[in-house]
């Protein structure tokens, strides 16, 4: 009976893996557990305790490591030869071993960041760049504000405040760009702050935000460029309950994203008076979240959310620090294909000069076209990806106020939207073939290892435009398809797709 052994191996191995997890990897950590409270993660009146995260950090990282040991063998585990009960089995533990995975790498990463960026070694200085999603960048929107934040032995302070229109234009960019960079996206990542989040890769973005703040302040050199955004912020919101500004407004989970990336500009025509109720929005922001007054179960859940949706970037000046972060969600990287997802990348930026995102919606559909699967289950074929931009502002748009439609102020209508985009391809796909729903051409260039596609898109209010670009494997990949898509005011959709799946 030859089909008995790899049964039996399959059984041995998950056992062998549950058992060092259960008795050696979580152990240390459900020890030290058993005395941690989640209040510990409440700020108290601009200062968090250090002791708690510190005291864990070992035990957290025992488990990472112990945790991931014990997941490689079931994921080697060769799947062909089991019955269907012991197959399902060994599909079970291991999605429990990756999520136990994730979570636990999580933790170790956190313990090892959170003291040191919080100046447990010193005092550190962090610039927080925030995303407008109502003028659209590849990363999110343009940076049309910032603050510094001042960190000392677990105290937080907001060091400084400044709006995107303190910093002029540079003549030339701030920093080197890599060839591939210039050949795509011109020099304008470099050389206007706005722009610094145009390119997909958040390592970049911060590099150029770290330098012209630094050429705004004498010098000074951040400890690091965090980024956020309103959507992440009403997530927060949650954790802190409405909070009544001194204007009168209520910022609330519910009103924070129509407030401040629409309201402001009906409200005050004057940018001056926007960057002032901006201003006092993040203070007061800040304060509630520092001051303890949150709950913290809550906290944890929105920031989590907000990562997840690539919402929170964070990116540190310390390489030791940095190599940690490198390939999380927080890293803000192009998009990485490995053995079980290919990724596509979609970006969006805003052409129009305006604030006319906030009636826009950007969308991907991704299908397999005669695919196949090898015996080791990777898949060759034709990947379709559709790209769909939508104008959703009123008839009458070009009657808004001029700052909402960008005034024609770059060759643009009042009222019509005009939207860059650029599509990734995954490593290993060829370009087979692109069209657009309005007949124009693209763009594009190659961005490490990655071939590039960009177009240009003008809407009406109401009107839509496609891209479809297939793309063909040149090489077994994985299975599943996915693409990472710009984050804009509505929550991402699951966009896999899976060759051989309905």
């Amino acid at each position: 009976m030859p089909w008995v052994g790899p049964q039996l191996a399959a059984v041995a191995t998950v056992a062998e893996s549950l058992d060092g997890v259960a008795g050696t990897a979580l152990r240390p950590l459900s020890e030290v557990a058993a005395s941690f409270r989640v209040d510990a993660l409440r700020p108290q009146g601009g200062h968090l305790d250090l002791a708690p995260l510190q005291q864990i950090g070992a035990a957290a990282q025992t488990a990472a490591d112990g945790v991931g040991a014990a997941a490689a063998p079931v994921s080697a585990v060769d799947r062909r030869a089991l019955v269907g009960p012991v197959r399902d089995a060994v599909d079970e533990v291991d999605d429990l071993l990756s999520e136990a995975g994730a979570a636990t790498g999580a933790l170790a990463r956190a313990t090892e960041l959170i003291p040191s960026m919080l100046g447990a070694g010193g005092p550190r200085d962090y610039l927080v760049l925030f995303q407008n999603n109502a003028e659209w960048r590849s990363l999110g929107g343009i940076p049309g504000a910032m603050a510094l934040i001042h960190t000392d032995g677990g105290s937080l302070s907001l060091a400084a405040q400044e709006s995107s229109s303190d910093y002029s234009r540079y003549d030339e960019s701030v920093l080197p760009l890599d060839d591939e960079v210039l050949a795509i996206y011109g020099d304008r990542p470099g050389r206007w702050i706005q722009n610094v989040t145009q390119v997909p890769d958040f390592a970049v973005s911060a590099a150029l935000a770290r330098e012209m703040w630094a050429r705004q302040h004498g010098g000074q050199q951040v400890d690091g460029v965090l980024t956020i955004d309103p959507v992440a912020l009403s997530y927060l919101l949650e954790a802190t309950g409405p909070i009544t500004l001194p204007t009168g407004d209520v910022l609330s989970a519910d009103t924070a994203v129509p407030l401040l990336l629409n309201g402001v500009y009906t409200r005050y025509p004057n940018p001056a008076d926007q960057d002032d109720f901006f201003a006092m929005a993040a203070a007061s922001v800040f304060a509630k979240l520092t001051s303890g007054d949150v709950d913290p179960a809550a906290l944890v859940a929105g920031l989590t959310r907000a990562g997840d949706e690539n919402r929170l970037l964070l990116w540190s000046a310390h390489e030791e620090e940095q190599s940690v972060l490198a390939g999380t969600t927080l890293a803000g990287g192009l998009p990485v294909s490995d053995d079980d997802v290919a990724r596509f990348g979609v970006y969006v930026n805003d052409g129009t000069g305006s604030k006319m995102d906030f009636y826009q919606s950007a969308s991907a559909a991704l299908s397999w076209d005669d695919c196949a699967l090898d015996a080791a289950g990777m898949a060759t074929g034709d990947a379709v990806l559709d790209v769909t931009i939508e104008n959703s502002a009123p008839a009458d748009a070009e009657s808004l106020p001029p700052y909402i439609t960008g005034g024609s102020g770059f060759g643009v209508p009042a009222g019509v939207t005009r939207t860059v985009g650029y599509v990734y391809l995954p490593e290993g796909f060829d370009l087979i073939d692109a069209t657009m729903s309005d007949g124009s051409g693209f763009g594009g260039g190659t961005h490490e290892g990655r071939r590039v596609l960009s177009f240009t898109v003008d809407l009406a209010p109401g009107e839509t435009a496609t891209a479809t670009v297939t793309a063909r494997a040149v090489a077994p990949v994985a299975a599943t398809i996915d693409a990472a898509l710009t984050p804009t005011l509505t929550a991402p959709a699951a966009i896999a797709a899976v060759c051989g799946a309905a």
